[in-house]
């Protein structure tokens, strides 16, 4: 008889080391420690963990922004890069999935970051490698639109686990392309505040959002959202307090845990940073998959077709390299030298 995981996730309601990688990397690595501590099989960080969320795009107008950009550009992770490798090794050796928000840049463009969310196996493997396929309103003045290479569902010892960044949650192409890949737990990732939301709360958006793909797809969703602490915003302000009284009236996030059918596993966290841990069982996606399967008996694909492009934004193709070798899939702890593309032939 087929049985499905039981396991312990843990939503990081927690603030970076704004805008410092080396430091943000040693302070996830010490609260992965903690978690794994504690039992947690999966760890979500939230969206653009490492090293923080632009949210000085909402405090002045684009000109004035520019050394937070060259600040940001110069902190960006590369994939693969020493701070992947070194949350690869710490997977590997505390035999846990991490999901991992950060600004991701490239070689090919110094000035090209992405905002994107890595999924790293309990072996050392990078799972996946998702870029946020349209960054929202002024997150444009900052990051590049992404692809759909890592619109994926992979499997892992805990089940099947996709995940989508912030407004991509409410996108629902982008939940069906992962809800008819058999998603059975969710990531959903955000910041830790909304400014100039034009009446719009994020933080109500969080909880319908999670409400809705748990509803929809009958999955488990770990959504885990940033805090920003009072040394961040005394940073941000830089001594005008018409700014920081802004940030403090700023609605926080919430991070929750949720189930198939919409219970939460854990009391929401917003007020406090923190680790959020709730127990999950998949096979309780079993029967509310005979009330509504959208991937199965509840659609009708003989009427609407959905096609996802897996293919890569990428700048260049030289048609004299032959072969290219998928980075989904390597051990991120082999010393070896790896050559990765992020080729849409990517494993299933």
């Amino acid at each position: 008889m087929r049985t499905y995981p039981k396991f312990k996730a843990a939503a990081m309601h927690v603030s970076p080391v704004f805008l410092d990688t080396r430091k943000t990397v040693d302070k996830a690595c010490s609260l992965i420690e903690e978690a794994a501590n504690n039992g947690a099989n999966l760890i979500v960080f939230p969206e653009a963990f490492i090293p923080c969320f632009p949210i000085w795009h909402s405090l002045r107008a684009p000109g004035l922004n520019h050394g937070y950009f060259q600040r940001l550009a110069a902190a960006a992770v590369h994939v693969p890069g020493p701070e992947v490798r070194r949350l690869a090794e710490l997977a590997k050796r505390r035999d846990v999935v991490i999901s991992m928000g950060i600004n991701e840049g490239t070689t090919a463009s110094i000035g090209c970051l992405w905002n994107t969310n890595i999924l790293i196996g309990n072996d050392g493997c990078l799972l996946n490698h998702h870029r946020k396929i349209v960054p929202t309103y002024m997150e444009k003045l900052t990051w590049a639109n992404g692809d759909g290479a890592g619109l994926r569902v992979v499997d892992t010892p805990l089940g099947r686990i996709g995940g989508l960044i912030c407004a991509e949650n409410c996108n629902p192409l982008a939940r069906h392309a992962l809800i008819a890949q058999g998603e059975q737990v969710h990531i959903a990732t955000y910041p830790s505040t909304w400014l100039n939301g034009g009446g719009m709360s994020l933080a109500e958006g969080v909880r319908i959002r999670t409400e809705a793909h748990c509803t929809e797809a009958k999955v488990f969703t770990v959504a885990a959202s940033m805090y920003l602490t009072d040394t961040a915003k005394d940073l941000l302000a830089e001594g005008d307090m018409k700014l920081r009284e802004a940030m403090d009236a700023g609605e926080r996030n919430p991070s929750m845990i949720m189930g198939p059918s919409a219970e939460l596993k854990a009391p929401v966290l917003r007020d406090d940073e923190g680790i959020l841990y709730a127990d999950i069982d998949v096979n309780d996606c079993i029967v509310q998959k005979q009330f509504h399967d959208l991937a199965g008996y509840m659609n009708r694909f003989d009427i609407f077709d959905l096609t996802v492009d897996r293919s890569t934004n990428d700048p260049v193709t030289f048609s004299a390299v032959r072969g290219r070798r998928e980075h989904v899939g390597l051990d991120l702890t082999d010393d070896a030298d790896i050559v990765w593309s992020r080729s849409p032939q990517a494993a299933e």
